[in-house]
């Protein structure tokens, strides 16, 4: 037999670690649980091996740990999931400024073209273009914001993954709240207010978060 791509190895282990971590923080594993690596690897149809490169990345993120004579278990839970949504204001709202002072007039045109789509997509009720839309947008504030440390730093706080995003998107009083939100960011960056964009980013990821708390969580603790 040929030996493997390396790259092709480091696919399967990013992508085994994104999914794992969806699954978590999207509450499909209960805080103190513990991850069986065959089980995970016959569900994911993949070896034990992406599975422990995996674990060990979710431990080094802080979502899982091991434990003597138990093994990996899961440690995300409410107050560690409000912990990150906190942190990702703080970087989103800071990015977001950075982006009403350095983005260039064809970026700010693009962001408004983006909020017409999500316009459309939210009063069509079309929430799979409503998931891509919302990427879109904070991809586009990333990159006008031109933060390489910053946008290093928010991988590391991405808490919802597309199936909590659906059932968020699906009330439509939350696509209403939403859209309404990112119209508001979208036309402070692109006038240049920075405390304004700064100020509604924050509000927006806080309350969105606690959507998403609610969701998840209920009203549980841990």
């Amino acid at each position: 037999m040929s030996k493997l791509d390396p790259r092709v190895f480091a696919t399967l282990r990013d992508h085994v670690h994104r999914s794992l971590r969806a699954a978590i923080i999207g509450g499909r594993f209960a805080f103190g649980q513990k991850l069986n690596e065959r089980h995970l690897a016959e569900q994911l149809g993949v070896s034990t091996t992406p599975i422990k490169e995996a674990l060990r990345q979710l431990e080094s993120d802080g979502l899982v740990e091991t434990q003597p004579r138990r093994g990996v278990i899961v440690r995300f839970n409410a107050i560690w999931a409000e912990e990150m949504i906190l942190a990702r204001a703080a970087l989103e709202s800071m990015i977001a400024h950075l982006a009403a002072k350095r983005r260039e007039p064809l970026e700010g045109t693009a962001l408004t073209a983006t909020v017409n789509l999500m316009h459309e997509a939210t009063d069509s009720g079309d929430v799979d273009s409503l998931i891509l839309l919302n990427e879109t947008f904070h991809d586009q504030i990333h990159v006008a914001s031109r933060c390489a440390y910053l946008g290093k730093l928010i991988e590391r706080q991405q808490f919802y993954d597309a199936g909590t995003r659906r059932i968020i998107h699906s009330d439509p009083a939350e696509r209403k709240k939403a859209f309404g939100e990112h119209a508001a960011i979208a036309a402070a960056i692109t006038q240049g207010n920075a405390d304004l964009a700064e100020r509604q980013m924050r509000d927006h990821v806080v309350r969105s978060g606690e959507t998403y708390l609610a969701i998840v969580f209920g009203n549980k603790e841990s």
